[in-house]
């Protein structure tokens, strides 16, 4: 290895962690010396910014954005908690934010929710001119383990103990991130490195180098991993590649997921970006491409239900209503139809009643009280890909 390609190592430093001497690793600040070869994965990037595009471009031409960016979000909360080991699925996520029981424990479906809050906080702070910053990563990480599993893990504070990735205890972990007194050092860099205008670096090119460093210094005691993953989508919205947070890499992660830590690990080890870059661009761009189908479908599939329903005559207008309100909301009861229609519970039920009956929504719980409808052509469309990792 020459000198040059071994400015891209970080150092080793003994450290102590859970009674044991341990070698933690600290890692140079971006962008990495010698500069990345960008030839080498270009032709990538180019299919990767151009899926983007299109996809940046869909969310123009969607009947209600908002509604897209609603289910999409969940379903990016879903998957990212999922890589961490929750077993939540999207129904679940849709009856406990309807206040129903969900079919898991109760603790993963609050982590997913807690997500869901978590990218719309540093979505909304960021549209205010707050700066994509340690503050508002730290704020955003006080959401996501504001409650669950992780309400016990200093929710919005960076860590002031010693981590380590895989293995039973720090001695045979697979990975010692930095120690605490390294931590503000390898901060800083990496806020920097988020602020500084590199023309040679576009803002994909950048996401995929921060998220890296991120996973590498590993700065909370949990957390990490989502946040690592929502800083993609942060630093592409707020350079202005995307118009709304639509893009997220946890399907296209999860199902690569040994892939993935590999390829962490080699750039920990042998400072191999390249390989790393060409990787996530990939993820970028079937990821920017399947959102952009499921856009499309999405779009054809309510025009068809509309004619569909247009069909029911007189009971039409109502029907209509419902329909456009289970877009929002795919699992609903005859009581928050009512509510958020402000229509009287016989009008709600008979409408969904009729839904029903043209196969547009169904019925899921088969007793005469509490019924609960679900949008299932909808749900299946956003589900792809979501089954619970095994446990």
């Amino acid at each position: 290895m020459t000198d040059g390609e071994n400015q891209r190592l970080g150092v080793y430093v003994e450290t102590s962690a859970g009674g044991e001497r341990v070698r933690a690793y600290v890692p140079p600040p971006l962008p990495p010396k010698p500069p990345l070869e960008l030839g080498r994965f270009m032709h990538v990037y180019e299919r990767a910014i151009a899926a983007v595009g299109r996809l940046d471009g869909v969310t123009t031409i969607l009947p209600s954005t908002p509604l897209f960016l609603y289910m999409y979000v969940r379903k990016e909360a879903l998957l990212s908690s999922q890589i961490e080991g929750t077993q939540s699925s999207l129904s679940d996520l849709l009856l406990f934010e309807n206040h129903e029981a969900p079919a898991v424990e109760l603790d993963d479906v609050t982590e997913v929710s807690n997500y869901v809050a978590a990218i719309e906080h540093g979505v909304s702070r960021m549209r205010g001119g707050f700066p994509l910053s340690l503050r508002l990563i730290r704020e955003m990480h006080a959401i996501l383990l504001k409650s669950g599993r992780g309400a016990a893990k200093q929710p919005g504070e960076f860590r002031r103990s010693q981590n380590w990735i895989g293995g039973t205890r720090p001695g045979n972990a697979l990975f010692v991130p930095p120690p605490p007194n390294r931590l503000d050092e390898c901060l800083d860099a990496l806020e920097r490195f988020l602020h500084s205008e590199d023309a040679a670096l576009p803002p994909l090119i950048r996401a995929g180098l921060a998220h890296v460093q991120f996973e590498t210094i590993h700065p909370f005691l949990d957390g990490n991993g989502r946040l690592g993953r929502l800083l993609i989508t942060l630093i592409l919205c707020e350079a202005g590649v995307l118009r709304e947070p639509i893009l997220y890499l946890s399907l296209f992660l999860k199902s690569r997921r040994d892939d993935y830590y590999r390829l962490l690990q080699e750039v920990r080890q042998a400072g191999t970006w390249e390989t790393w870059m060409e990787f996530f661009l990939t993820g970028v761009a079937e990821t920017a491409e399947q959102a952009a189908a499921t856009a499309r479908d999405l779009i054809a599939m309510f025009d068809a239900h509309r004619q569909e329903i247009a069909g029911l005559g007189r009971a039409a207008p109502s029907a209509l209503r419902v329909h456009e309100l289970m877009q929002a909301s795919p699992i609903v009861t005859i009581q928050t139809v009512s509510e958020k229609l402000a229509v009287s519970f016989p009008t709600a039920s008979t409408a969904l009643e009729n839904l029903a009956k043209i196969g547009v929504v169904r019925e899921t719980t088969g007793r005469q009280r509490g019924r609960i409808y679900a949008y299932s052509d909808y749900l299946a469309l956003l589900d792809r890909g979501t089954d619970p990792l095994p446990a």
